[in-house]
């Protein structure tokens, strides 16, 4: 049974469970609630995939409080034994394949686990929740499902159309819809967020920012798709756990919030801000300066233009803005690459290797 609280703003301990805690925004969330709430009890669902790494949780493990549990978010049985075992009131929901150049080249996987995976969690979390006036059922979500912009188009908001232009963001797209009927025919107290492109510590390097740090201290090229001219409003992770943290303790029930960083910036121009930063915090590196590195490569299939979000309605309901500028958060984040060797180098497998070389060809 459900903790019979007051109300949603009660101080009592929350009890959580977080799925896909093991990966990159995910494993920052865990460490932010943790140190934010250390009288609430986490609980980790993680299927430990590729992305998913036990080092991302390192230091939480000792905690008698913290609990992590290896398993797949399709697995209903599991979910069951979770929710009442643990008498969890509020899920905070990753877990997801992520990345588009591996939807277009393997889809099912993103079907199974976004979708799938999404349904499952609704459904025992329906047959468990009661109505309880504390719950929370946070679904985490990506500016992608609305699509591409125009140069001048306005930036994404909670009321743009959906218009998903890959087999992943198609598939968030599919559980967003789910978590919004879930809570119109059901009454589950869901709340979704759709983020920007989010960066820093504990990301797998496969992504734009990683890749290109781990690239350049290994003298390796440094792929951009086509001219290097699309446009991503950037995130710094700690800045999207802190806004988590917002819309589950004053959120409204049944609301979508967008969170931007308010740091658009074309890729090409970020690429050579990386190089920058490296060239000045690394001191050895193999290239130098490191743009000589930069290599132009085929464009990916249905490569969306321009994303951008207008976070206006979270900043004036619940009070959030980002700390970090663009400048502050990739320092933050090159310095974090720079002093983990032990934790990217080992990732470093035939996989990855296989996806880069995928981009270059």
């Amino acid at each position: 049974m459900l903790p019979s609280f007051a109300d949603s703003t009660s101080t009592r301990p929350r009890r959580l469970l977080i799925t896909g805690g093991a990966g990159f925004i995910g494993s920052n969330f865990v460490h932010h609630w943790s140190q934010t709430y250390p009288s609430d009890r986490i609980v980790v669902l993680d299927a430990l995939t590729y992305a998913g790494n036990l080092q991302n949780l390192a230091g939480l493990e000792q905690q008698s409080n913290f609990r992590f549990v290896q398993g797949d978010i399709c697995d209903r049985a599991l979910v069951d034994q979770l929710l009442q075992s643990e008498a969890i009131d509020t899920v905070a929901h990753f877990a997801a394949e992520s990345h588009v150049d591996r939807s277009i080249l393997g889809p099912e996987a993103f079907i199974r686990t976004n979708i799938q995976g999404t349904f499952t969690l609704l459904e025992a979390f329906r047959t468990y929740w009661q109505g309880s006036q504390t719950a929370r059922f946070l679904h985490v979500s990506t500016d992608e499902v609305f699509g591409s912009l125009g140069p001048t188009d306005p930036p994404f908001s909670e009321t743009t159309p959906y218009a998903p232009n890959s087999p992943y963001s198609a598939s968030k797209a599919g559980s967003d819809h789910l978590v919004r009927a879930y809570h119109h025919t059901y009454g589950l107290p869901t709340l979704i967020t759709h983020s920007s492109n989010n960066y820093g510590p504990y990301q797998y390097p496969e992504k734009l920012i990683p890749l290109m740090c781990v690239n350049i201290l290994l003298g390796q090229p440094l792929p951009v798709y086509g001219d290097g001219q699309n446009v991503r409003d950037w995130l710094y992770v700690g800045d999207h756990c802190r806004a988590l943290e917002a819309v589950i303790q004053r959120g409204k029930e049944g609301q979508t919030y967008a969170i931007g960083g308010n740091s658009e910036v074309k890729n090409l121009d970020l690429v050579k801000t990386l190089c920058s930063l490296m060239d000045e915090l690394a001191p050895d590196l193999p290239t130098r300066p490191a743009k000589q590195l930069i290599t132009f490569v085929k464009d990916r299939p249905g490569h969306d233009r321009r994303y951008a979000i207008d976070a206006s309605k979270i900043r004036a309901e619940l009070g959030w803005v980002p700390k970090e500028t663009l400048e502050s958060g990739l320092r933050q984040t090159v310095a974090w690459y720079l002093t983990h060797r032990d934790w990217w180098q080992p990732l470093l497998m035939e996989e990855h290797k296989a996806l880069v070389s995928q981009r270059l060809a």
